[in-house]
């Protein structure tokens, strides 16, 4: 970055004000080295495409080539005959359950659908599973599925809101009129009176581009039969491995007993990998059918065209404002467009959903309407991606703060600053009560950092395009079966479970629930089980990804590792500090409420810190010489526990701030500054949490000014490559600095909040707004992401 890119003394912005320090002890809220790190980083590190076994076969698929057609036949007898080729199957062969997500909702509001492990019948999207071709290798794979013939007759594509509800076609017969979801959550008392009495009413109609999550490493399952155990091993990478062993089953109809899960090392998932794919039921059914090892990876093509995608959403917000800037009501029609079928377990309906609930935001809303759909299109399935819908809402509602703000000819901080929620716990006109946060802090903040830095001079010298936007939000974090039972799912996630262990050298073994993925668990839960038992945090190994060795876990999304799976594995140190504690006390023969953990890997009675014992003397007791322990403490140093976020969850806060410059001559969009200010409670891993938010802001920018998937009127996909997929590099993203304040969340046992989808939910309507203030003197406005150049260049070029 050049001098003429940035005024001088630009700096990090700081929080000077209190800190909390009751959640703390030795390790959380250290930047201590990662426990991932040197396997890693020296090439030790072991995914799905790592693992080779004896007698090892490799898989496919046969995919649809059109969008939309009835299925006349599918001959895979020339495949059979490709050299190499082992077996190959369609949906008739294996006979396998379908994948049915489902909401507790009546049918004028939802509409079930089921997903064919392999399509039979119809072709609803490009990419779609026809038959599984497994070969001795590779190779032959692809030798055997060029060989497959697919007869079929096309239908009209549904590739877009206007024609699903023309409703030439329909995707599925049990929704003719192309809609999954319709739901009006909330219509209070008022909105039509607000509107009536506005001084200023303001329309704004949003649209995000469909995108793909990404992941560094695609989707990919080696599936074996052990015939000694009588089980089927799915070695997969996936978010959710409990999720995975229970629909495995049920679509193979075997006892759940029969299917164990493990997920090695993951090279990301963002939402993509916390739903059930259908190629590893595949697999894993032809595993138990030949008994054999069997390896599908995904390519890269497959995973920008079959891949679960995600974002693709409008949002037609109007809202009312009195002469102050403060809003009055708010009226939105939210439609999603959820592709060809309904992902397990959360169904079509999590988009529209989430965005009913949480539209308000951040800001003090008195009336609220809001309908939400999904439609279904001959588009890939979508599935959750980081966010989920909440970069959509927001950007919905931070337009309408901007737009509001031109009207009344006001600054749109200000707008924010008198809108937004002050005083807490809140209870909003949604029902959804907000804990304690620093909304109006970090709006201040970010602010400030601005300003003191001249960009607001920079940018009224009129020498460049140069934009300043703001957005200021709130990521809902850990939901709890609370708040997931309030979309009436059949299948409630929520809770989360924790067992430790320690062994006679004092060391812990903690297992969790949850699912790392890059999010650095080994570290932050080993900070939180060293802190609570006073251990060095080298003596605590985390297990994961193992439903043998986990009783359930609802896995890793939507910020829930820490505040739920870090709590409970928070409940079970303390529950184990306990035992310590009890067979201490006995052994020094003492009272219980004598002793206590001294923080330094023993206990201590508390009137002669000189009487002590190490938890290895204890263990040695617990397990080497049993006969010593209290008579009703059984013989084994383990402990338990469960946790749940009571209500609504908790709500981490942030505010972005940007700086853009458009290029008059090409209409190429560059940020100049990036500074964020966020609020995820207490912070276990400073840096980690910075990693989560740049990162998180990455995919964010990316959403706004890169990436999208579009269709073409057949169906077809445009994006096969990244040749046609437009993915930032390092050169486009910028330096990002980040401000932490903290309020502790009274909900979790860590004082935690999550932070894993901030930076993702506050870029693209931060760096949109920037763009808009950028074009301010050409009377344009611009609301569809992502940002094209020759839509910037043509507002430049018809402004001058």
């Amino acid at each position: 970055m050049t001098a003429t890119d940035q005024p001088p003394g630009i700096a990090e912005p700081r929080f000077e004000g209190p800190r909390f320090d009751g959640h703390r002890g030795r390790w959380v809220g250290a930047s201590i080295p990662r426990h991932e790190d040197p396997r890693l980083l020296t090439g030790r590190g072991r995914f799905v495409d790592d693992i080779a076994l004896p007698g090892m076969l490799h898989a496919g698929f046969v995919r649809a080539t059109v969008a939309h057609a009835h299925v006349t036949a599918v001959d895979l007898s020339a495949t059979r005959e490709v050299e190499g080729v082992v077996a190959a199957y369609d949906a008739r062969d294996l006979a396998l359950g379908d994948i049915v997500a489902m909401l507790d909702r009546p049918a004028e509001e939802f509409t079930p659908t089921a997903m064919p492990i392999l399509a039979k019948d119809k072709i609803r999207f490009v990419g779609e599973p026809l038959a599984i071709v497994v070969a001795r290798d590779p190779y032959a794979v692809e030798d055997g599925i060029e060989a497959a013939v697919v007869e079929h007759t096309a239908l009209d594509a549904i590739v877009d809101e206007e024609t699903a509800f023309r409703a030439a076609a329909t995707v599925h017969d049990e929704a003719p009129d192309n809609v999954l979801l319709d739901v009006s959550m909330f219509d209070t008392p008022g909105v039509d009176e607000a509107f009536s009495d506005a001084d200023v009413t303001v329309e704004v109609t949003t649209h995000s581009g469909r995108q793909n999550a990404l992941p560094l490493e695609t989707r990919g399952v080696v599936a074996s039969w052990d015939a000694r155990d009588d089980q089927l091993l799915v070695q997969t990478c996936t978010q959710v491995p409990h999720q995975v062993r229970t629909l495995v089953a049920r679509c193979l109809d075997v006892p759940e007993r029969t299917v164990r899960v493990t997920v090695p090392d993951m090279g990301g998932g963002f939402g993509q990998k916390c739903v059930v794919g259908r190629e590893e039921v595949a697999v894993a059914a032809v595993a138990q059918r030949l008994h054999r090892p069997v390896k599908w990876i995904e390519d890269r093509r497959e995973a920008l065209t079959a891949g679960f995608l995600a974002r693709e959403q409008t949002y037609r917000t109007r809202a009312a404002f009195d002469a102050d800037g403060h809003i009055t009501a708010l009226d939105v029609d939210v439609v999603c467009d959820m592709g060809a079928y309904s992902c397990y377990p959360f169904t079509a309906g999590i988009e529209p959903l989430m965005a009913s609930a949480e539209m308000p935001s951040v800001y003090r809303v008195p009336a609220y309407r809001v309908r939400g759909r999904a439609l279904t299109s001959n588009k890939a399935p979508t599935a959750p991606y980081r966010g989920v819908s909440r970069p959509q809402y927001v950007m919905a509602i931070e337009r309408v703060m901007e737009r509001a703000a031109r009207e009344l000819g006001l600054d749109p901080v200000e707008v924010r600053r008198r809108n937004v929620i002050t005083e807490f716990p809140y209870t909003g006109v949604n029902a959804v009560t907000y804990d304690p946060g620093t909304y109006r802090e970090s709006l201040d903040l970010a602010e400030k950092t601005i300003r003191d830095e001249g960009w607001y001079e920079l940018r009224s010298s009129g020498e460049r395009h140069i934009g300043i936007g703001f957005c200021c939000f709130s990521e809902r974090t850990g939901y709890g079966s609370e708040a997931f039972a309030k979309r009436k799912m059949t299948v409630v996630p929520g809770f989360d479970l924790s067992e430790i262990r320690m062994d006679t050298t004092g060391a812990v073994v903690v297992t969790s629930g949850t699912m790392n993925h890059g999010q650095s668990h080994e570290t932050t839960f080993a900070q939180i089980v060293a802190d609570r038992l006073g251990i060095d945090v080298a003596r605590v190994k985390l297990r994961q990804g193992d439903t043998e060795r986990i009783a359930y876990g609802w896995g890793t999304f939507a910020s829930r590792s820490v505040t739920i799976g870090g709590s409970a594995v928070a409940l079970a140190s303390e529950r184990l500090g306990e035992l310590l504690c009890r067979i201490a006390a006995h052994l020094l023969e003492t009272r219980p409420d004598n002793v206590a953990l001294d923080g330094d890997g023993g206990v201590v009675a508390l009137d002669d810190p000189s009487r002590r014992l190490s938890y290895e003397e204890i263990a040695d007791v617990a397990y080497l010489r049993s006969h010593l322990l209290p008579k009703d403490v059984e013989p084994a140093l383990t402990a338990t526990a469960s946790f749940d976020v009571p209500g609504d969850g908790t709500f981490s806060n942030a505010t972005h701030a940007v700086v853009v410059e458009a290029d008059p001559g090409t209409g190429a969009i560059r940020i100049l500054r990036y500074a964020c200010v966020e609020d995820c409670g207490v912070v276990i891993h400073p840096k980690v949490v910075d990693g989560q938010c740049r990162g998180g802001i990455a995919q964010g920018i990316a959403g706004a000014l890169f990436e999208e998937v579009t269709y073409d009127s057949h169906g077809e996909p445009s994006a096969a490559s990244f040749i046609d997929y437009l993915v930032p590099t390092a050169t486009e993203i910028p330096d990002v600095s980040i401000a932490h304040l903290e309020t502790p969340c009274a909900f979790t046992e860590n004082g935690a909040k999550g932070a894993g989808e901030g930076g993702t939910i506050g870029a693209p309507a931060a760096v949109l707004n920037a763009v808009n203030d950028a074009l301010r003197h050409t009377g344009v406005e611009l609301d569809t992401t992502p940002i094209h150049p020759r839509t910037v260049l043509e507002a430049l070029e018809g402004g001058l």
